[in-house]
């Protein structure tokens, strides 16, 4: 991460670790929509559980975050950061994703909320890990370009912003996750991944770049 934008993405890791906590106390063992959730289900419609192209697009999106896609996604990253010649940011390529997932992971059976099909759901591992995908590909642009700290943080902060919203939408679609278990992932992966960026940064402070 450049050392410019390393003080604006510790104040926003606090502060989405803090937003996670919140959430988390909010919905730890409920099995219902709050009232956010109600309110961004019933403007969504018609789409949830109903065949249309929405629901298509939904499911190829989700596709970003299965096995599969999230292999190749994580893959074509790492090789463009090492094209780059940016090796740390290849390791964060490779770590942040992973991170943001395993964190998920963990964290499900902790909150216990669950959908209405009784699987755990918050927070959204899905979305934290293209929110972390996003946050690395930014980084990445930002280093490309050789952009400044007000520029870089709009490219890295619309990155996430779009991405997080894509499958944060899609969860909800296809009905995986309620509205608010991927706000969490989202949160979850702005408090993991410049945490970690910060620790390659010092650890492996010999490779140049």
């Amino acid at each position: 991460m450049p050392p410019a934008m390393r003080r604006p993405f510790f104040v926003l890791g606090v502060l989405a670790l803090l937003g996670f906590g919140v959430l988390a106390l909010r919905y730890a063992g409920t099995g219902t929509p709050g009232r956010v959730d109600r309110w961004t289900l019933d403007a969504m419609g018609g789409t949830i559980f109903t065949p249309s192209p929405a629901r298509t697009v939904a499911l190829v999106i989700d596709r970003a975050g299965e096995p599969d896609g999230a292999v190749a996604l994580v893959g074509v990253l790492v090789v463009a950061c090492l094209l780059a010649r940016r090796w740390r940011l290849a390791v964060l390529a490779l770590a942040g994703p992973g991170l943001a997932v395993l964190a998920s992971t963990a964290l499900k059976p902790l909150v216990g909320r669950t959908v209405a099909t009784g699987e755990l759901a918050f927070p959204s591992g899905h979305t934290a890990f293209l929110t972390a995908v996003a946050l690395v590909a930014g980084l990445l642009i930002v280093a490309a370009l050789r952009l400044g700290r007000d520029i870089g943080l709009l490219v890295v902060l619309g990155s996430v912003a779009v991405a997080g919203a894509a499958m944060s939408w899609a969860q909800t679609v296809l009905f995986s996750h309620y509205p608010t278990d991927t706000l969490g992932g989202f949160l979850l992966a702005l408090a993991v991944v410049p945490s970690l960026a910060r620790v390659i940064d010092r650890d492996f402070s010999v490779i140049r770049a």
